[in-house]
């Protein structure tokens, strides 16, 4: 990025470049709330943070947050579809859309989606593997989504 310089900096007709570079810790807090001795809950950070964001992202359904209603991946809604290459395509649309969207640490590698729709098991297996948008490390983040007897 080159930055040109104000009469008061000096002249107009230098310019400089400016490097800048972020390696920023993500922190969030854990969800089980679990109290620490001190009276303040514990925290998750940097890639347990992250996982927690994205498994949070893809277990939301559609209208489920207040004034974000189109936040989730809205997953549920497959559970009782056909189990054949058009609604796995759809899955796979869903999750890049919301983690592009609502998601902006994580970069997707490769977004696998399994779907096990036999008779009386209705079963989403899906792996995710990303990286963090500060690291080069490969991380894969596995879920499943069952239904509920």
């Amino acid at each position: 990025m080159a930055r040109a310089f104000s009469i008061e900096d000096g002249g107009l007709g230098k310019t400089t470049t400016v490097k800048t570079t972020k390696n920023r810790e993500y922190i969030d807090l854990d969800l089980s709330f679990t109290a620490k001795g001190s009276g303040d809950v514990y925290k998750k950070h940097s890639l347990s943070a992250v996982k927690q964001a994205l498994k949070l992202l893809l277990m939301t359904n559609r209208t489920e947050r207040p004034f974000s209603p189109y936040h989730g991946a809205n997953l549920q809604q497959y559970l009782f579809e056909l189990g054949d290459r058009r609604t796995t395509g759809e899955i796979e649309y869903a999750i890049k859309q919301n983690i592009k969207t609502f998601e902006p640490r994580i970069d997707p590698k490769r977004l696998q989606v399994h779907t096990d729709f036999d008779e009386g098991n209705n079963t989403l297996d899906i792996t995710v593997v990303f990286s963090i948008v500060n690291s080069n490390e490969s991380v894969e983040f596995t879920t499943q989504l069952n239904r509920l007897r």
